[in-house]
């Protein structure tokens, strides 16, 4: 009898890791959108109709609530479960990166997105002159799986691989990838609504591109929400993330960051970006440090002086964070960047040297590390480029542990 005990304590515990590790606002929507099925399961109600996203009610009526109470209403346990499941890796994976407010204010303006771009789709097709078509407009639409293929996107974007395994059937280009499963489900399931998940994709998309930057505020605007009072009970959560700290700009990085010259639609590089459909990476060697953002990824055998320089990685970001002028005036002060940069690398290496118990490291050129086309993505997404360029030269190349370094450094 002791084994199936201890067998059964095992599993609640793994049960509750596994739920502790959901971050706040995830765990948040997966309580409410679990909550609001069973109320209507428990008392019976099924108009759905009165709810959902339809746009002829929307155009004739003016029922904007219905863009919001759409998704989080299911129309049956597999809906619910199906779209929560997804929601907890995809979820979870942004707001560490952007806080719990942040991505509170992610999904907000997504769903608004989808209804617009879902609203002007089915007007369009409707009133063509051509050949007019009414069912989209009387389409009735509830569920988060919208959303969820928003999140696809704009995950597919930070993450940087270039293919993605399709229920581990096949992979497909991870530009791809989200119009692949809109097929995939279009196929498989005759009920679900292909112009809500195209418009998810498409606000993903926009995300993705920088079209939405603009309507994004200040990173103390999040700061303020989370120290008001009213919010102090959640903040206090372990769970909580906030959004102080992370990236400086109040959204997350893309090619059209703050630094670049321009920005959005209006961005001189946006018609590359469209050409290729997604932002691309260079194919790198991956890092020997584990990414606590992506489990159970390979993990390469190194030697013990290897490990003691990954293990290091902290203390390199406090070093570049205390030897990074705040002041843009005191970098031009200091003389030539090339300079500066060579003197930051050159105590970096000595750093890292002297904690794997080795000599001092020679010193190494900037250009033999990463390209500038590497160190300008760094730049496009929102870094300064003296810390990228001290960052990357820091990772040995690495743009993936350059990028750690520097969330690291802004923490």
């Amino acid at each position: 009898m002791r084994p199936n005990i201890v067998s059964e304590a095992g599993l609640q515990t793994r049960a509750g890791q596994w739920w502790d590790g959901i971050p706040f606002l995830t765990s948040a929507v997966i309580i409410v959108c679990g909550v609001i099925y069973l109320i209507c399961l428990l008392v019976g109600y099924d108009s759905f109709y009165e709810i959902c996203f339809l746009p002829e009610a929307l155009v004739s009526k003016f029922q904007v609530y219905r863009i919001y109470t759409s998704i989080i209403f299911h129309g049956s346990l597999l809906h619910v479960l199906f779209n929560m499941l997804a929601l907890v890796p995809l979820g979870s994976e942004l707001e560490r990166i952007m806080g719990s407010i942040r991505l509170l204010y992610m999904i907000i303006l997504l769903a608004t997105s989808n209804a617009i771009f879902h609203l002007i789709i089915a007007l369009f097709v409707a009133h063509n002159p051509f050949l007019p078509y009414q069912y989209l407009m009387n389409e009735c639409a509830i569920g988060f799986s919208g959303i969820l293929f928003s999140m696809i996107v704009i995950e597919t974007s930070l993450s940087g691989v270039q293919s993605r395994s399709v229920f581990g059937l096949f992979n497909v280009p991870a530009k791809w990838y989200a119009l692949i499963l809109l097929v995939v489900f279009q196929l498989l399931m005759t009920n679900v609504s292909l112009l809500g998940h195209l418009c998810g994709i498409l606000s993903g998309f926009a995300y993705t591109y920088g079209l939405f930057n603009f309507l994004f505020p200040g990173p103390s605007f999040y700061s303020a929400i989370e120290s008001s009072s009213w919010l102090a009970s959640c903040v206090r959560r372990p769970k909580f993330i906030l959004c102080s700290g992370g990236n400086p700009s109040a959204y997350i990085p893309t090619f059209s960051g703050q630094n670049s010259p321009s920005s959005g639609l209006f961005s001189g590089n946006i018609w590359r970006n469209l050409s290729s459909w997604m932002p691309q990476r260079e194919t790198i060697a991956q890092s020997t440090q584990d990414d606590p953002r992506f489990p159970g990824r390979g993990r390469t055998l190194v030697s013990g002086q290897n490990t003691a320089v990954n293990s290091d990685l902290n203390l390199e970001a406090r070093l570049l964070d205390n030897s990074i002028p705040n002041n843009p005036s005191d970098i031009a002060a200091a003389g030539a960047g090339e300079r500066l940069s060579n003197e930051r690398l050159s105590l970096v290496n000595n750093v890292v040297a002297a904690g794997a118990g080795g000599p001092p490291l020679p010193q190494m050129q900037q250009g033999s590390i990463a390209s500038d086309e590497q160190i300008q993505k760094l730049v496009s997404m929102g870094f300064e480029r003296t810390q990228v360029e001290v960052a990357v030269a820091a990772a040995d190349g690495d743009l993936n542990v350059a990028v750690e370094i520097l969330m690291s450094q802004q923490g």
